[in-house]
């Protein structure tokens, strides 16, 4: 029951955000707005209803601004890899500027998609699932269901939701089990979903946003390109996401932060612990 408050807790603000945001989205500074203020009602709220739920400090949410800014540096990070491997395999052309205030928008759609999906799938669901069936079930199951999630985004194909599961839904699931903090795959998330869309025009998971700062455009294979999906549906996205996850892993092992079924590892902090 206190899982269930807490899913649809989230959920609702998640829900209502977002269509908060597609009701504003002709206009990119209202965008901004909506987006950021849905962003910092989720973490009110996921705060909020932990601390109600499970009797404790929310200590996943600890040290914001620098575990946010390790998270954005390492999506900047893999973002660099990707797009030099499509600058080699294919095209990579800058055509100028873009549009300003369409960067806005973007941003603040962003941040409310960033934060909504990591409180959601991370703090509530990969957390508690993780507590009854261990780290890696846990892993598989939820980055599954991330991934099952953008078939209903407006240019989904079965590749590009199974490209997210893997590049995406495992690799934040395995950074938050390495850190066992929320604001790091929050950082990395929104750092790589707004270089992709924000900064560099490029479709995002299947959905169009319209120009962002830069006018860009990419060529090549669609083995690399991702097609109409975007460069998510690529091999080299999925590639940087698999060294991801495995390189996140190897952490966790190596800090006692994978959880066996049934139980807790003695490196685990007490963000994994569930309220009975």
């Amino acid at each position: 029951m206190r899982f269930v408050k807490k899913f649809l807790a989230v959920l609702v603000v998640m829900v209502v955000g977002g269509q908060a945001t597609a009701a504003v989205r002709d206009n990119p500074w209202l965008t901004l707005a909506v987006g950021l203020l849905s962003a910092v009602l989720t973490i009110l709220t996921y705060r909020w209803v932990v601390r109600r739920t499970e009797h404790r400090e929310v200590t996943e949410l600890a040290g914001g601004v620098s575990r946010f800014a390790a998270g954005a540096l390492i999506g900047g990070a893999m973002f660099a890899s990707v797009a030099v491997n499509l600058a080699f395999n294919g095209g990579f052309h800058v055509g100028g500027i873009g549009s300003v205030p369409n960067t806005a928008g973007i941003l603040g759609f962003m941040a409310a998609a960033a934060v909504t999906e990591e409180v959601l799938f991370r703090g509530v669901l990969f957390r508690i699932v993780e507590e009854r069936i261990g780290t890696y079930p846990s892993l598989i199951l939820t980055g599954v269901a991330f991934g099952a999630m953008h078939l209903l985004n407006e240019k989904a194909t079965l590749w590009g939701a199974l490209a997210i599961a893997v590049e995406a839904g495992f690799m934040l699931a395995a950074c938050f089990a390495a850190f066992r903090n929320l604001w790091v795959p929050i950082g990395l998330h929104f750092a790589w979903n707004f270089l992709l869309a924000g900064i560099f025009s490029l479709t995002s998971s299947g959905n169009g946003l319209g120009q962002g700062l830069l006018d860009v455009t990419i060529t090549g294979p669609k083995l690399f390109t991702g097609g109409e999906f975007g460069p998510e549906g690529g091999v080299a996205a999925v590639g940087a996401g698999t060294l991801l996850t495995i390189v996140f892993l190897i952490v966790a092992h190596r800090r006692g932060h994978i959880v066996r079924p049934g139980g807790r590892s003695a490196g685990v902090t007490e963000a994994t612990t569930v309220a009975r």
